[in-house]
């Protein structure tokens, strides 16, 4: 695959709590130079890009994150605030401690909350797989999909790991074609990149994706 091919379904992502200002911008010219599917950034800035941008540029923000631990009423209130800001996609952390509990009318709730928040924008639910067993990426698949959500996302990039392409094909197994699925975390080549994407991502989120494959070697 060709670097435009691959970019076009990267998720241009700069989520580092000490992001500048200007790197955000830097970020966001490179989103649009190169053709990504979209510019994920911090919610503090997204009113500032969409002033920025306009319609040239679709925004994606994160809600809950990185830890997820946030009651749903703060979630979608987090949703709504960037929804009003000009956020396109909104990525969320589940309830983990929830997950982890087995309570998954809980996890539900969170997720339908944002899902409600957001006028019927693209909605992805960060899983961070690392922290969940077998079974219950299972059954967080199954509430994904009953929730309405667009995608199910591996990762944060914050955890104690990032995606692994089990996790995607596990995804991939038990969704169908109902959800897509956002590999994050971790993937640092474009030998990765395809085979994220050959295993059946739609999106990737990646913060070192322009000069992987547009450097001068590539």
């Amino acid at each position: 695959m060709k670097g435009e091919q691959i970019f076009a379904h990267v998720d241009h992502t700069l989520l580092k709590p000490t992001a500048t200002w200007q790197q955000i911008v830097t970020l966001s010219d490179e989103a649009r130079r190169y053709g990504a599917a979209c510019v994920c950034i911090p919610p503090s800035y997204v009113a500032r890009i969409k002033e920025l941008y306009s319609i040239s540029l679709r925004i994606c923000t994160v809600i809950g994150f990185p830890l997820g631990f946030q009651t749903a009423a703060i979630k979608a209130a987090e949703a709504a605030d960037a929804l009003n800001n000009g956020a396109d996609e909104f990525d969320m952390v589940i309830d983990l401690g929830a997950a982890k509990s087995g309570n998954w009318m809980i996890v539900s709730e969170d997720i339908l909350a944002v899902r409600s928040a957001i006028n019927g924008k693209t909605l992805k639910v960060i899983a961070e797989t690392c922290y969940l067993d077998h079974d219950q990426k299972l059954r967080l698949s199954e509430v994904v999909a009953a929730s309405g959500a667009d995608y199910i996302k591996t990762s944060t990039g914050f955890g104690t790991a990032g995606a692994t392409l089990e996790d995607v094909r596990l995804f991939r197994s038990q969704l169908g074609n109902t959800v897509k699925i956002k590999a994050a975390g971790g993937i640092k080549s474009k030998n990765e990149m395809v085979a994220y994407l050959s295993a059946g991502c739609d999106r990737l989120g990646c913060s070192g994706a322009v000069p992987i494959l547009f450097g001068e070697n590539q």
